[in-house]
């Protein structure tokens, strides 16, 4: 027997010294590890700046262009590759434009064509007014980004809706492996209560077996749902699956009021109204391409050739500039500008839409998050005592059967309304933190 106790001893020294290397994690601690990790999160984040990308790539329609070009070519002459092309110049031609000169003039027998030509270039080109098409599509982006922005926000709420919820998910696991283990040193306790009595009644000893054997298995089925409700929360806060975890966060014993007021705005509503001006302003983007353009221009060429391509350069050569305003109407498109405005108009009446049923939904959601918190809050003190004279019921049917006044299966119903009252009160705590989170999520 002593040997027993001493085991007893040693394995609660040892489980006490292995907590005390545990990993202490409170729900700030873990909401802000979780929120770090998520993918969900980062997603969000690079949508940010994908949408401000977007905006760049509008905005550099309204700055000037500059295009360049360089052209090099060589005529090949079919019937003598090797060779330019030549003109044979008859002698009359001399001697007409002798007439229009004070001199003689002597032309030569044959005249070489250049075959060799180099030609480059440059052009400006800034936009001056575009009639909308630009300032509506640069409005339409922002409101992307806003969008973008928004987004993120839902995301992050539920993020760290889900962080909470993973948390005092498995902080209740805890709570019901200590309540399972509590209810299986108990119905221990009974048995030895009964066997030092002298002879157990058989009907009783048998009872009292049975119940213990289920609560054993109640205690294990606790101890695999905390260790899987440790390890999700490990994986989603990014902590190594070796290290013991210690909640430090405790459910409460009392909850304040929550104050909540009326719900007139949402990151998910804000997301929906972007989305509208998004659409509406595309649309008129689309709409003004059938709409002129007036742009400034500029260009400067330079060309040059020769008979061959050695001296290209050293032949004729010639430049040009010019500068000036240039109107650019589109005259026929097929109709593609009204159809693409159409189809976004239809996408912001879609989603004009979706922001009146999002109204609803969430207006209901927000009112039964609040309404379910002040319930379970106020039916909280009942459930309390009733658990408390459940625990005197016991203690009084545990005394009884001690003294051989009642039967075990007295004594087992007695424990199971203690055990059930037990989960009963621990389930109506997490439910209202879970309401208090999903009011904040909603609508904080």
């Amino acid at each position: 027997m002593r040997n027993i106790k001493l085991m007893a001893f040693v394995l609660c020294v040892s489980a006490a010294a292995s907590n005390a290397y545990a990993m202490d994690l409170s729900l700030k601690d873990a909401v802000d590890m979780i929120v770090a990790e998520s993918q969900d999160l980062k997603k969000a984040e690079a949508n940010v700046k994908k949408a401000e990308a977007s905006l760049d790539a509008v905005n550099a329609n309204r700055w000037f262009k500059i295009e360049g070009n360089a052209t090099y070519m060589n005529l090949v002459n079919v019937e003598n590759p090797t060779q330019s092309y030549q003109v044979s110049l008859p002698p009359e031609i001399g001697g007409l434009l002798s007439q229009y000169t004070t001199k003689p003039v002597q032309l030569p027998e044959k005249l070489d064509i250049p075959d060799s030509m180099f030609m480059a270039g440059v052009s400006v080109t800034q936009p001056i007014y575009t009639f909308g098409k630009i300032g509506n599509a640069v409005k339409s982006v922002k409101s992307a980004i806003k969008m973008a922005e928004a987004g993120k926000e839902v995301t992050f709420r539920e993020v760290r809706y889900s962080a909470a919820d993973i948390y005092w998910t498995a902080k209740m696991t805890d709570e019901i492996v200590e309540i399972s283990r509590q209810d299986l040193n108990s119905a221990k306790s009974a048995r030895k209560s009964l066997t030092s009595a002298g002879r157990a009644n058989r009907s009783n000893l048998v009872k009292i077996e049975s119940d213990i054997a289920t609560k054993e298995i109640n205690l294990s089925d606790a101890e695999f749902n905390r260790d899987t409700a440790h390890r999700m929360l490990k994986i989603l806060a990014g902590i190594d699956m070796n290290e013991e975890l210690n909640l430090t966060d405790d459910f409460p014993t009392e909850f304040a009021d929550l104050n909540a007021g009326t719900l007139t705005s949402t990151p998910q509503w804000d997301v929906l109204n972007e989305q509208i001006q998004m659409y509406e302003r595309s649309a008129k983007s689309k709409r003004d391409g059938a709409l002129p353009t007036l742009a400034a221009t500029a260009s400067y060429n330079y060309i040059s050739m020769g008979d061959n391509i050695p001296n290209v350069f050293e032949g004729f050569s010639t430049q040009s500039a010019y500068w000036g305003l240039a109107l650019q109407v589109p005259i026929f498109s097929g109709g593609v500008n009204m159809a693409n405005a159409t189809v976004e108009a239809m996408n912001a009446e879609a989603a004009r839409q979706d922001l009146d049923k999002a109204k609803k939904m969430t207006t209901e959601e927000y009112t039964r998050a609040i309404d379910r918190y002040n319930h379970l809050r106020g039916n909280l003190k009942t459930l309390e005592n009733a658990r408390d004279l459940a625990a005197k019921a016991y203690k009084f049917s545990s005394d009884r059967f001690a003294a051989g006044q009642t039967s075990a299966i007295e004594l087992a119903e007695v424990s199971a309304g203690l055990y059930q009252l037990d989960m009963a009160l621990l389930n109506a705590k997490y439910n209202i933190l879970m309401s208090a989170e999903s009011v904040k999520k909603l609508g904080e």
